[in-house]
């Protein structure tokens, strides 16, 4: 992930100050030094994802390309455990590799820290995870978290105690207790809650004991500083003492820190009315992130109406219970791993577990249904959710699947069609093969699974995994007497033979699928009729046939309200005129096509059109422009696993060699470099003609230099990308190569840039 402000990677921001932990954090700092692998090991509610959190923010700076977080703590199936990681490396499983090999690949030259959270649920698929990478990327290190060591070669393993407690019957100055970090978690949880808490030589008694009490435990003494709101430090005390004493007859030494955190639950959860217990007991159904509209929906029954769900959600939130993440976007909530522990064990105490995971299914399958198959003009909004909601989601999927209920499994994993193509299509067909591998489910809701399978299958250029899908999808639809799905499975089938070289076979079928469709009223037949033909057509190099029917594919699409298919459309009929070399057509088609994949996320298509548009660039003598668009497509094509620009090939390799001898190699690999280093949406901005997102202004009127550059920065940053060494440009302007050095540093610093790179980046952009 790209660094911003020098904050490494995805490492979330500090919402509080960090407390204590000196010696275990020079302890990790000095074993990364020495180690690959240092896993900090300790129970549920010690503050180790903090202090993770905490080292990688510091030291992620020394690190190339920063730091990035795995959480692990809402994947509840290890099968999907790449898949976290990939989505925490912004890559894609959305082409021909598969997950983990993309994974490696693309850390194989990274020098980064990465910290892989909460592994203790899926300890074995963590273990094989980071070893994997530690072998393939020998720059890359690893903080990883678990209650128990991950026992992988090479791991440094360091525990995590609870906090330091502060003497008994601490009676000494204040400002000696002020320095103990129980003391200090404690009094800075209680000031935020209550507004007004201090530490006084009136309470510190009673503080410094209620801190021992409660071991040091981050997450127990979080939830007993909220009741600074309502109640004195010493009735806090008396009250969890007198629960300590019931467990123990007495004997304070017998209460173990894992009962000690877990009879401080209990005493919070006593204190709830019974709304905010039954919420907080049904929200443990919640995997990942969760909003107030699924907390509505699921959550709240005769007893909790949703009208009160806002306001027994936010009492929740105000006693620590439930988290509210600061995130982009609307508001999310989740619970710390041991209180959705907590949460499971009085669902189940309050026999209705079957209730709420029912609810919780149904919800998820309908807000799934409908979307994803009849609203495709909604796409980017649902696909916005399902992002959100995806660990639920897969939380749902495993439960169907572990107790048989194939029926709603198979129908919730054909209605993510649209986010397995987009999102993760390796995971969308272990999905659907486990269903279909099953009994039951209606044989029209087997033969979409069946089809969106072999869709993926084509997706990935894997036509041998998508015949027998297709195949079967045929077969169902016939049976179902769905003669709309059988047409869409018959043109998928010849899209699949026609990628695997069978033109006879590609034929027939595309010939069945038409006849079928034209008694149809059924726009997305019509729309898979005519992407078969217009694909068939390039496999062919029919250029009539690709323009013909991409034509009437784009009026199609555009009459259904269809953005996938009219990104595709665009993009056939914008790659046809360019092919042509008919650059005044092509660039509008390409332009539409690009506005829509950045809307729908969709990187492939993003892959296969920043390609196109550095031949468009290339045609246009463009040269530069075209050596960075060329980049940029690498760096998308590597982080999707994409091997290749289907019939656009030979023209893309002439265009890179009329670039590379116009530019010369050095040039041309310089502006090539650059390109790669951009962001995917400084790419996209860069192919559209748009000003980087974070660009500096534009130049003032009558300035000497474009931006804030001075006439000379602006002859220096322009040879610079031409990929010119300092002493080659002094040579070239009769400075000194010292000056050159000058001149480069000023230039970083007035753009905000890091590298060479980047300068030759933006000396590129149209709208510098």
């Amino acid at each position: 992930m790209a660094r911003a402000a020098r904050r490494p990677g995805n490492l979330p921001a500090e919402t509080s100050s960090f407390i204590g932990r000196r010696r275990e954090l020079a302890e990790v700092r000095t074993k990364l030094t020495q180690a690959r692998l240092v896993s900090l090991t300790g129970p549920g509610g010690v503050g180790k994802t903090r202090l993770a959190i905490r080292i990688a923010a510091d030291l992620g700076r020394g690190f190339r390309d920063g730091g990035s977080l795995i959480e692990l703590a809402e994947v509840l199936d290890p099968g999907v455990v790449t898949n976290a990681a990939m989505a925490a490396l912004d890559l894609r499983d959305q082409a021909a590799a598969e997950p983990l090999p993309l994974l490696l690949s693309y850390l194989r030259d990274k020098e980064l820290l990465l910290v892989v959270d909460n592994c203790e649920h899926v300890l074995g698929a963590a273990g094989q995870l980071v070893t994997g990478v530690l072998k393939a990327a020998p720059r890359v290190r690893v903080i990883a978290t678990s209650r128990e060591p991950l026992s992988v070669p090479g791991e440094h393993v360091v525990p995590v105690p609870p906090l330091g407690l502060p003497a008994p019957h601490a009676a000494g100055p204040l400002t000696q207790l002020r320095q103990n970090e129980t003391v200090m978690l404690f009094t800075e949880r209680a000031a935020a809650a209550s507004g007004g808490f201090e530490l006084t030589t009136a309470n510190q008694a009673a503080v410094a004991e209620l801190c021992r009490r409660l071991d040091g435990l981050p997450l127990a003494i979080e939830l007993a500083a909220v009741r600074t709101r309502v109640l004195a430090v010493e009735q806090i005390l008396d009250r969890l003492t007198d629960r300590f004493g019931l467990l123990t007859g007495g004997n304070r030494a017998a209460l173990p820190r894992h009962q000690t955190l877990r009879t401080t639950i209990d005493w919070s959860h006593d204190l709830l009315q019974d709304a905010e217990r039954a919420v907080l007991r049904r929200c443990c159904v919640f995997a990942g992130r969760f909003t107030l509209a699924d907390v509505e929906a699921v959550c709240t029954s005769a007893d909790v109406p949703a009208a009160r769900a806002l306001d027994v959600l936010s009492s929740l939130v105000g006693k620590s219970l439930v988290m509210r993440e600061n995130a982009a976007g609307p508001a999310c909530y989740r619970l710390h791993e041991t209180m959705r522990e907590f949460a499971a064990l009085k669902l189940a105490e309050s026999g209705e577990a079957d209730t709420v995971e029912l609810r919780c299914t149904e919800y998820y399958r309908s807000a799934c249904r409908r979307p994803a198959r009849e609203r495709r003009h909604r796409l980017p909004e649902w696909l916005e959710w399902v992002d959100l909601e995806i660990d639920n989601i897969r939380a749902v999927l495993q439960r169907c699947l572990t107790r048989g209920d194939t029926a709603r499994g198979i129908e919730l994993a054909a209605a993510l069609g649209w986010y397995w193509i987009t999102r993760s299509a390796t995971e969308g067909m272990r999905w659907l093969g486990e269903f279909l591998a099953a009994e039951g489910g209606a044989p029209h809701m087997r033969a979409w699974a069946h089809f969106v399978r072999g869709f993926l299958g084509v997706l990935k250029a894997d036509p041998v995994a998508a015949r027998p899908a297709l195949q079967a999808a045929m077969a169902a639809a016939e049976q179902a007497g769905r003669p709309d799905l059988r047409s869409e499975a018959l043109a998928m089938a010849s899209i699949a033979e026609g990628m695997a070289g069978d033109r006879a076979a590609a034929r027939r079928l595309l010939d069945e699928a038409h006849t079928i469709t034209t008694g149809l009223a059924y726009p997305p037949g019509r729309l898979a009729v005519v992407q078969a033909r217009v694909l068939n057509g390039f496999f062919e190099a029919d250029l009539g046939t690709v323009r013909s029917g991409a034509i009437e594919g784009v009026r199609l699409a555009r009459e259904a309200g269809d953005l996938y298919a009219l990104e595709m459309m665009l993009l056939n009929l914008g790659s046809a005129a360019l092919i042509a070399g008919d650059l005044a057509e092509s660039g509008p088609l390409l332009t539409e096509a690009l506005r829509i994949a950045g809307r729908i996320d969709d990187r492939v298509a993003q892959f296969y059109l920043l390609a196109a548009f550095g031949c468009h660039a290339s045609a246009a003598g463009q040269a530069r422009l075209a050596a960075q668009l060329f980049g940029a497509s690498e760096t998308v094509r590597t982080r999707v696993g994409a091997d290749r620009v289907l019939f656009l090939g030979s023209l893309l390799a002439r265009a890179r060699q009329t670039v590379a001898g116009a530019l010369g190699t050095a040039a041309f690999e310089a502006g090539f470099e650059a390109g790669k280093a951009l962001s995917r949406d400084a790419a996209l901005a860069l192919a559209l003609g748009e000003p980087a997102p974070g660009a500096p202004a534009p130049p003032a009127a009558g300035s000497a230099g474009p931006g804030p550059l001075r006439q000379r920065e602006t002859d220096v940053a322009r040879l610079v990308a031409e990929g010119l060494t300092n002493k080659q440009i002094g040579t070239r302007l009769f400075i000194s190569e010292r000056t050159v050095d000058s001149h480069v540093r000023s230039i970083l610093n007035k753009l905000g840039f890091s590298s060479r790179a980047q300068i030759a980046a933006w000396m590129a952009s149209p709208d510098r």
